[in-house]
């Protein structure tokens, strides 16, 4: 009787579960992907506003992902037409490889192509020993950039990502690096590029390099970012794609599929996610009184746009706040920073652009100015006695 009675309500259950799983989602709402990744991560490179995370903080090993980290501090510590030679220990550097040889020359830009899209590792040293003077003075670099960036739970001791102890990043630093990146055009220019060629000394042809991201030949809008694997890291991606002005970085650590966990992250963001201007460029916000000037008053106007993307139901949780002093003085320039507007998403500044002046107002010559300011005050006083 008894296990009749609960045979009856497994029956039950299991039906019950069933229906649930059935059910069509509500309206506009989106299934949750199921990632395969040990760690992974999906945002908003321009907000930095967090999609999906799953053990984001936790320390892993980048592989090659690294590179990203090290075309940031060369784009930013270098000179793209710098000709650099290669070292007997870039020529020996163990792994992926353009197959430099020592004393080869290439200039900078081809060794960057070469350690983003071929992922050479000894393109990475040639890199790091020009700028830095050492693979190990370029890793203090890449550290001290990665602290300015916030990411703060990272450190790198080689430019190419080969294994080391104390070689390890997270899901959410790396991401945040990316969204970084994306907003230097020259770093879209090196991570966007599907195949490239570059001089090859003493060939009869020159090396002819082709991106290990296949994202970039498959996956609409797609721009970024590298690709990483090692025994220990596992297989991993930094993906990143475009989408109506939303820029999406997805981060894949240690994944058996890495592309498929990438493809799944960015196509949950953007079936979700609208893009929305909030503040057009141009737009007029404020009229500012001006003293002493040959114009009473300047408009202040966006420098820029905004665009944001954000969920049906997200468009109240987002303000503009706008911070401008109550009056300027004369002389003020057409194009003059005056001011800024910071979108605000629940109270956290997640994008802002300035104000600027939308014309010229010249100071008024000294007699001049002093008469408006007298006639200003006895005005004043007129206005408040009749009042």
């Amino acid at each position: 009787m008894c296990l009749a009675f609960q045979r009856k309500n497994l029956l039950i259950l299991g039906i019950i579960f069933t229906v649930f799983a059935l059910m069509p989602l509500p309206a506009g709402a989106v299934a949750t992907p199921d990632i395969q990744a040990k760690s992974a991560i999906l945002i908003d490179a321009t907000t930095g506003r967090v999609f999906y995370a799953k053990a984001e903080h936790a320390r892993r090993y980048p592989a090659s992902t690294t590179k990203m980290l090290t075309l940031i501090t060369a784009l930013e510590k270098g000179n793209l037409g710098d000709t650099v030679v290669a070292s007997q220990r870039a020529a020996t550097t163990e792994g992926s490889t353009i197959w430099l040889t020592a004393g080869e020359t290439l200039k900078l830009s081809d060794l960057l192509y070469g350690a983003i899209l071929a992922s050479g590792n000894d393109a990475t040293v040639a890199i790091a020993e020009h700028i830095a003077g050492s693979v190990e003075e370029f890793a203090e670099l890449m550290n001290e950039k990665a602290r300015q960036i916030g990411a703060n739970e990272s450190h790198f001791t080689n430019a190419s990502g080969l294994p080391d102890l104390n070689h390890y990043s997270t899901a959410y630093d790396l991401a945040k690096i990316a969204a970084y990146g994306y907003k230097n055009p020259s770093f879209v220019d090196f991570v966007s590029v599907r195949r490239q060629v570059l001089p090859w000394t003493g060939k009869e042809k020159p090396r002819e390099l082709y991106t290990e991201n296949k994202l970039l030949w498959t996956y609409e809008g797609a721009n970024g970012v590298k690709t990483g694997y090692t025994d220990a890291a596992g297989r991993c991606v930094i993906a990143a794609a475009q989408r109506n002005g939303i820029q999406l970085i997805a981060v894949i650590l240690d994944s058996p599929i890495m592309w498929t966990d990438s493809m799944k992250l960015l196509d949950y963001g953007f079936v979700q996610l609208q893009p929305v201007e909030l503040v057009k460029k141009n737009e007029r916000r404020q009229t500012l009184p001006v003293l002493r000037g040959t114009a009473k008053t300047v408009q202040a106007v966006s420098a820029a746009s905004i665009v944001v993307p954000m969920t049906d139901s997200e468009r109240e949780e987002y303000q503009v706040s706008v911070q401008l002093p109550a009056r300027l003085e004369a002389p003020v320039r057409k194009g003059e920073k005056i001011g800024i507007a910071k979108v605000l998403f629940q109270g956290q500044e997640v994008a802002a652009t300035d104000l600027i002046a939308d014309r010229t107002v010249e100071r008024l010559p000294l007699l001049e100015s002093w008469w408006s300011s007298l006639w200003g005050f006895f005005s004043q006083l007129v206005m408040n006695e009749n009042a």
